[in-house]
């Protein structure tokens, strides 16, 4: 079962290395469909040309149209493709036409003959708007031939796909998930989500991603059906998917259609090519319209591969670097349907937080309210409370708004804060609590301030009404918890809005605190450190 061994991680998406009979690859990874009866552009060249490792293709479509021609060369040489070969069961077809004439047991023993290096059971696709008993049906029918499978295989040397099912109905996808997962498959697969990707619901699938992978060994990698276009890609991996399969390139390319990092265009609408691929630059929208169906068809389905693997090379530095979100958050705004499940990532936030890694090679960039869902803001909130411990003695709680410049506490403002605290209190500054409000982390202890990525990100100013919003809460929380007798905020009206000053003012009222705020536009110093010694003469007397 050791077959998958991760290498990096960024929210929940690894890249890794999965080990086959004929070779390893690396994850994300995309599978190109291949059909050898339509096939624009021969799997060799895919691997060669496009550097695509792997490929897959239908064991049903070749087991009816060539019978035992792939068995007879084995799977490889017949597509003539030196990489690893994934197969599909076929079931997919059962949605378009109700039934296939073959058998399970059937699809089993020709995925061992034609000696493929990751098959897949003969599951029964559940579909988009099927009634729920019909959908319970397909779970149970699903995972019946999912137990059958290690019964009737022969061979230990192919990797075997337990596909999920169970669609819109999320507490069938969690009982599927749960029950194959307790199987020994290598591999998993979310079944029918071509139907909710083709309508562009991609908030659903989020829930159908996420509701399968908080139910599956962790462990495994997860592959997901009908990806199509590689402007989801991001959202994908983001969400756990190791590896998806694609047979857009080509189907768009027989509609005349050219895939763009946000979308696709038909070639007709182009005046330039907005893409430097060594099929674009080296001609133009006319030209290619006006060549025969045939190569215009194969061009366009080239542009679409060189499309492909450009996004999966970009969402593997990302993961790399550690700004997976930064780079999903920029898909999202390329279409309102991708935003809208950016949007939904909030409901899970615990669960990415907990399989996210904790340090990063870099630092964050936070542009506006959607990325309090990401793992680091969600992380300091949670640990805050949980573990760090606020002094018994800190009777006075100084807030400071964040500054230009980081870490905080080395900012001229801290500075002149600290010099004041010195002198006043003379050493006796243990009685004083010093923290920061920010965007997007809320409350920042100086003690905590140079603990990553508090210091460590760069965050678009002034801030959303969302964001300071979640900061006010955050701030209220904080004074909420601790033994305060004294609450002194900093405010900046310039890049704040009233938000944070009323949150306090309020909390501090109901727990019958003593409330001063100081606008650090005007000449805080002097107010600062006579309200001090008016607060030590009374607390000496």
């Amino acid at each position: 079962m050791m077959n998958f061994e991760i290498k990096e991680r960024d929210l929940l998406a690894r890249i890794g290395k999965l080990r086959t009979k004929s070779g390893t690859v690396e994850t994300p990874l995309l599978f190109p469909v291949v059909n050898p009866a339509i096939q624009p552009i021969p799997p060799k060249r895919i691997r060669k040309e496009f550097g695509f490792e792997a490929l897959i293709t239908n064991a049903y479509i070749l087991m009816k149209r060539f019978q035992n021609q792939p068995a007879e060369k084995g799977l490889h040489e017949f597509l003539g493709f030196k990489g690893v070969l994934m197969t599909d069961s076929g079931a997919y077809q059962i949605l378009v036409y109700g039934d296939i004439k073959t058998t399970p047991k059937e699809i089993v023993d020709y995925q061992e003959r034609i000696d493929t290096d990751i098959a897949t059971i003969l599951d029964w696709p559940t579909g988009w708007k099927t009634p729920r008993k019909h959908a319970e049906h397909t779970v149970n029918e699903t995972l019946k031939r999912a137990e059958e499978l290690f019964k009737i295989k022969t061979r230990e040397d192919i990797l075997w796909v337990g596909p999920v099912q169970g669609g819109r109905y999320l507490d069938l996808v969690a009982k599927s998930a749960s029950e194959m997962g307790a199987l020994p498959f290598h591999i998993h697969a979310l079944g029918s989500p071509t139907e909710v990707m083709e309508n562009y619901r991609f908030d659903v699938l989020v829930d159908m991603i996420l509701t399968a992978k908080m139910n599956l060994p962790v462990e495994r990698p997860l592959h997901l059906f009908g990806a199509g276009h590689p402007f989801m890609f991001s959202l994908a991996v983001a969400l756990g998917c190791d590896f998806f399969d694609s047979a857009a390139y080509a189907i768009y390319a027989r509609a005349n259609r050219y895939m763009t990092e946000t979308g696709t265009v038909r070639l007709e609408e182009l005046e330039y090519f907005p893409c430097a691929c060594p099929k674009c630059t080296k001609t133009t929208p006319k030209e290619v319209a006006e060549m025969p169906q045939n190569e215009r068809q194969v061009f366009l389905a080239e542009h679409n591969l060189y499309m492909c693997i450009s996004e999966i090379k970009r969402i593997k530095q990302a993961i790399r670097d550690g700004r997976l979100w930064e780079h999903l958050e920029f898909r999202a705004h390329g279409h309102p349907a991708l935003f809208q499940a950016l949007k939904k990532l909030k409901r899970y936030e615990d669960f990415i937080e907990k399989h996210s890694p904790i340090v990063k090679r870099s630092g964050l960039f936070f542009f506006g309210s959607v990325g309090l869902s990401r793992p680091e803001v969600v992380r300091h909130r949670i640990r805050l409370y949980e573990r760090f411990t606020i002094s018994q003695n800190a009777k006075i709680l100084v807030l400071m708004p964040q500054t230009i410049g980081k870490p905080f506490h080395k900012s001229k403002e801290y500075k002149k804060l600290s010099k004041i605290l010195h002198s006043v209190l003379r050493g006796k500054q243990n009685g004083v609590q010093v923290c920061f409000y920010e965007a997007p982390f809320g409350v920042v202890p100086v003690e905590l301030d140079e603990v990553y990525p508090l210091s460590q990100h760069e965050s678009a100013l002034p801030p959303d009404e969302e964001t300071v919003e979640y900061v006010a809460v955050q701030v209220a929380n904080y004074i909420s918890c601790g033994r305060y007798k004294t609450v002194l905020l900093f405010h900046n009206s310039e890049n704040w809005n009233t938000k944070v000053l009323e949150a306090c003012r309020r909390v501090c009222s109901e727990k019958r605190v003593v409330f001063k705020f100081f606008d650090v536009k005007e000449e805080w110093a002097e107010a600062f450190s006579r309200f001090l010694k008016e607060k030590k003469l009374k607390n000496d007397g």
